[in-house]
């Protein structure tokens, strides 16, 4: 992989049950087993599937316009499969947009339908990933003793 194509995150324990996720810019944002108010690993995967095509679809309307309302509900159901196995199913990602009255919003509500397509089928890495499916490898590293 290229610099700049490789993406990377760190998760530090702070106690248990509870993390720090730390992006290689500097962002940090707390995770956990969803006791307090932490995101649970789950709701940071629905917010990169929302959040992901949320990006793509905004950059395109809002060359149109400047939405008036714009918010994005992910939903799914965790499931067990029949080998025992946790997952998620019936994943959705709902958008309510509202442009402002005129030919700028009306260029905007054009294009919304088309952006939902086109981040849906080509632009979001999040969803086409998932929607793929994508081999995760998971390995130990040499620990300090």
């Amino acid at each position: 992989m290229s610099e700049d194509t490789f993406r990377s995150v760190e998760i530090e324990r702070t106690s248990l049950g509870k993390y720090v996720v730390r992006n290689t810019r500097g962002g940090s944002m707390s995770m956990g087993a969803g006791e307090d108010g932490s995101f649970t690993p789950v709701e940071l995967l629905l917010a990169a599937i929302g959040g992901c095509t949320a990006i793509d679809v905004d950059h395109i309307t809002s060359r149109r316009a400047e939405p008036t309302q714009f918010s994005v509900e992910v939903t799914g159901d965790k499931s067990r499969d029949a080998a025992g196995g946790n997952r998620m199913e019936n994943l959705r990602v709902e958008f309510t947009v509202a442009f402002p009255v005129g030919a700028d919003g009306d260029k905007a509500r054009e294009a919304l339908p088309r952006s939902m397509r086109q981040s849906h089928e080509r632009l979001c890495t999040v969803s086409r990933t998932v929607e793929l499916g994508t081999p995760v490898s998971i390995v130990e590293a040499a620990g300090q003793d």
